[in-house]
């Protein structure tokens, strides 16, 4: 327990009158911690702190990197700047050695400015000192992790430049046709045939490397630790990163697998205004981040730039294998599927050739700048289209959005066409395809056909952005797993309707598929890649932590057909049947892709 005469440990408050130190002891929160623990994360709701005893590091994350920049001890206080501000905590503590901290919450502290002039004229200096070392440190530069060397129009150093964004990971990249370029590269660098080269901080060079082998290269985890999990996530969208946090949290050995960066589609939105707790939005790439972080924080491993190429469903009740590209495998009781999808292709003559070279799918924050000055066109509808209009509007000279269909309420949240309509250089253009695509290096201009009469028009433009429909990529997957027409996977209800319709066999348990639950017991599909989902944010986040659930009581089913003295009536049964992937109709027919958004 808090008492008076403990507070007087604190230097702040030795000359604090008794009544007023008696009151702060009584509202004190008594907190005592062993070292490694944390006090606060950085972003946390914060609280004024008071060391009785121990020391403590404040970590701060700078460019996606966490450093150590200062230490409290015996007798310091801290949290009066978020307080004051108004905002998150603006840096981590952490224990260095066993302690004890009186805290108090935020309304108390308030309260302490006001009943007490000393302490708050003291507090607002201490602050303005603080708030000044902050800005010092952040000022600092911070060496790049790697340095890019590649040119604009070379679709590998775009890829190359996006991967390393979308982890966070810091870096430069150099143009060798940019002004100025030979003096930012090292005197004996000499330009590579294979493509762009990336020249990490430790000195090493690769040329053309593989995303696998840059993110070696650069510190992020590629390989998993174990050979054996509870639960395998793969696909770290929206769906994904809460199937991690909310598996790890509840004690299950969690891995999580990416092939690029944790997010997917979403974690390109330059704006999600939204989602459910944001009331001045946030951008899909930040949202990613914070539910990384948070998966990590409880335990869960998280490996990327890695390719899942196929699953080995396990005999009835036993592991099932992920496989990855390398032909590595991990063995897990339970897989949740969140891949998620990819942007539909523009299927017009010549748009291959020139993805990279003006032609993108999606937005990377990466090429705003390059927008800079230009007319762009963007194809698609829905809430990814506009937030990335949105995001352009601000470099370039005029954004014009490509809509097949008749009205942009059809696919977009009535927030965006709003705010879209209101931005003097967004222009809409209805009942507009674009069906040709022309250039030579690099592009150079779209035709599109308008309105009801198709009537044809060539528009000059360097940019191209498509944001249409997606697709399943889903053609790995075992035959067991069952889809529907258009590759989505098929679960709960949905599992029986498609095995009566193609009589390609029975469920094989007594009880009926989960919710989220495949055709194998044990695999479980959320978020965009599963049939029947809401293309959003919000749903896939949903439907990740109710996958966990899901996988609880399979793992409890599992359980208690051990401890049986044989085969329980859940667990009879054989593996689920062989299935043909062939896309065919269920009783229900599938909808049409719904346009991904947020």
């Amino acid at each position: 327990m808090i008492t008076s005469d403990l507070l007087l440990r604190i230097p702040l408050l030795a000359n604090v009158p008794l009544p007023e130190r008696e009151t702060i002891a009584s509202r004190a929160a008594d907190v005592v911690l062993q070292a490694g623990e944390w006090l606060l994360r950085e972003g946390e709701t914060p609280s004024f702190h008071m060391l009785l005893s121990g020391r403590v590091a404040v970590h701060k994350a700078f460019g996606g990197t966490e450093q150590v920049i200062g230490t409290f001890g015996e007798g310091d206080y801290f949290g009066e700047v978020p307080l004051l501000l108004g905002t998150t905590a603006v840096a981590g503590i952490r224990a260095l050695e066993p302690l004890r901290v009186a805290r108090l919450e935020p309304d108390d502290f308030h309260e302490l400015l006001l009943s007490c002039k000393v302490l708050n004229a003291q507090l607002m200096q201490t602050m303005a000192q603080r708030v000044e070392r902050l800005q010092q440190v952040a000022a600092e530069p911070h060496a790049p992790n790697a340095m890019v060397v590649g040119r604009r129009m070379d679709l590998a150093c775009y890829d190359l430049r996006d991967f390393l964004s979308r982890n966070h990971v810091p870096f430069t990249w150099v143009d060798p046709d940019a002004p100025g370029a030979a003096a930012r590269l090292p005197a004996d660098f000499r330009e590579s045939d294979a493509g762009p080269s990336v020249l990490t901080a430790s000195g090493r060079r690769l040329d053309a490397p593989s995303f696998r082998v840059l993110a070696d290269a650069v510190g992020l985890q590629t390989v998993p630790r174990e050979a054996e999990y509870d639960v395998a996530v793969v696909g770290c969208g929206p769906a994904g990163l809460a199937a991690a946090v909310y598996g790890s949290s509840e004690g299950l050995s969690t891995l999580a697998m990416e092939q690029v960066a944790p997010g997917g589609q979403a974690g390109t939105s330059s704006r999600i205004e939204n989602y459910l707790g944001f009331p001045t939005g946030l951008s899909g790439d930040e949202l990613s981040m914070r539910a990384w972080q948070q998966a990590r924080r409880f335990g869960t491993e998280m490996v990327v730039a890695r390719s899942i190429v196929g699953i080995r469903p396990g005999a009835e009740g036993g592991l099932h294998e992920v496989v990855l590209d390398c032909g590595a495998s991990v063995r897990c009781r339970a897989v949740v599927l969140a891949t998620g999808v990819a942007w539909r292709r523009l299927e017009v003559p010549g748009a291959d050739a020139l993805v990279g070279r003006g032609v993108y799918y999606g937005a990377a924050r990466t090429e705003a700048l390059g927008t800079r000055g230009r007319d762009i066109y963007l194809i698609g509808g829905g809430n990814s289209a506009g937030q990335a209009a949105m995001l352009f509007s601000s470099y370039a000279r005029t954004v014009t959005l490509l809509v097949r269909g008749g009205s942009l309420g059809q696919g977009m949240s009535r927030y965006l066409v709003d705010q879209l309509a209101a931005k003097a250089n967004v222009h809409v253009r209805l009942h507009t395809q674009v069906v040709e695509v022309e250039g030579g290096d690099r592009l150079e201009a779209i035709v599109v056909e308008s309105g009801p009469e198709r009537r044809r028009e060539r528009l000059p433009t360097q940019s191209l952005f498509a944001l249409i429909g997606a697709r399943a990529d889903t053609g790995w997957l075992p035959d067991a797993v069952v889809r529907d027409a258009f590759g989505f996977v098929c679960t709960g209800r949905d599992v029986l309707d498609v095995l009566a319709a193609r009589g390609a066999g029975e469920w094989p348990r007594e009880r009926d598929p989960y919710l989220l639950e495949t055709s194998v017991p044990g695999i479980f599909a959320a978020g965009d890649v599963r049939h029947g989902s809401v293309k959003r944010v919000a749903a896939g986040v949903g439907e990740g932590s109710m996958s966990i659930a899901f996988v609880h009581e399979y793992l409890a089913e599992l359980a208690a057909a051990r401890s049986a003295d044989g085969p329980t009536a859940a667990a009879a049964g054989t593996v689920a049947p062989a299935v043909s992937a062939e896309p065919a109709p269920i009783d229900r027919p599938a909808p049409e892709p719904a346009v991904a958004g947020g």
